[in-house]
């Protein structure tokens, strides 16, 4: 189907089993992330969505925490369906213990800065 995570949650809702089972794949890995570093760190604060998949994909964010409610993570379904913010956005609810953001990044400019670094590393 491809590697963008629009590509595969459209193919998942037109019948791709192969699609839905990486959509699944994709947000149980993001789920066991958040439940082990929640364990690691012993508790959590919020949970930040960024970049392609923070920013653009609602049903990714909404499946990945579903379950994750006992460690205080309450989803907002209204807020969570944005269409496009250049700013942060709240995705909990007002009540939600711990937390959820989506923070828009520019990926593109983050490269570019990290390879003019190495690039003037590279002439020292």
């Amino acid at each position: 189907v491809g590697s963008d995570s629009r590509d595969v949650e459209a193919a998942m809702k037109n019948g791709n089993d192969n699609a839905k089972l990486v959509f699944d794949l994709l947000c149980y890995q993001i789920k066991k992330y958040i439940g082990a570093y929640s364990a690691a760190m012993g508790g959590l604060d919020a949970v930040v969505f960024t970049a392609g998949i923070g920013e653009h994909t609602s049903y990714i964010r909404k499946t990945a925490l579903s379950g994750l409610e006992f460690l205080g993570i309450e989803l907002d379904d209204e807020r969570n369906t944005f269409i496009h913010s250049s700013t942060p956005v709240e995705l909990s609810k007002d009540s939600s213990k711990v937390k959820g953001y989506m923070i828009p990044t520019n990926e593109e400019l983050v490269i570019a800065a990290d390879t003019e670094e190495i690039v003037r590393n590279l002439t020292k």
